[in-house]
């Protein structure tokens, strides 16, 4: 059997059945290797507490939200994408804070085709201490110099997330599939 996808006469990529999937697993997910890394875990040394969100534990307790830094996430669309770009779509303003909305893409370095998420994010303006950012007199001079970048940042990370779990997504989610399904699945498979 072949590790390929096979052509249709039109150059169209076929799809495994389920049958091709069950009878031969292990050629299955050889092409499936980008997957297979996108969605492990990340390790906890990557993850950072967050400064001023926090969220309820497995036991209810209160803890900061974990998340993984840009500077990470930055590192890890190079190592395994190598080229990949943002494109700032559109900025805007919503109640006090600034909004990003970005488009990331990606090129798979197993066949060169590009991937594309869209990401949004937002930061608060700061203000004179106690003031509210709907009294445009208090907003601090460098407000959106330091705002709009960070709303970047978030969009970036928002984007990246949705390629796997490598990258954060799940990562604050109660009930989430097993550290890594695609191995499941096979294991099961090979029963």
């Amino acid at each position: 059997m072949s590790t390929e996808l096979s052509m249709s006469d039109n150059n169209e990529r076929k799809l495994p059945t389920i049958e091709e999937l069950n009878y031969d697993p292990e050629n299955a997910f050889k092409n499936d290797r980008l997957n297979q890394l996108l969605n492990v875990k990340p390790p906890d040394s990557w993850l950072k507490p967050h400064p001023y969100v926090n969220v309820k534990n497995d036991e209810g307790k209160t803890v900061p939200l974990k998340y993984i830094p840009i500077e990470k996430i930055e590192f890890l669309l190079t190592k395994i994408f190598q080229r990949w770009s943002v494109e700032v779509v559109s900025t805007g303003v919503m109640f006090q804070s600034v909004y990003v909305h970005v488009r990331l893409k990606v090129e798979n370095p197993i066949d060169g085709t590009f991937m594309i998420q869209d990401g949004l994010g937002a930061a608060n303006v700061q203000t004179d201490a106690g003031k509210s950012a709907a009294d445009l007199q208090h907003i601090k001079a460098s407000a959106v110099m330091m705002a709009l970048p960070s709303a970047e940042s978030y969009a970036i990370k928002d984007a990246a997330e949705k390629f796997g779990r490598i990258f954060g997504k799940d990562l604050n989610r109660n009930n989430v599939l097993g550290d890594n399904a695609y191995n499941q699945i096979a294991d099961r498979w090979q029963k």
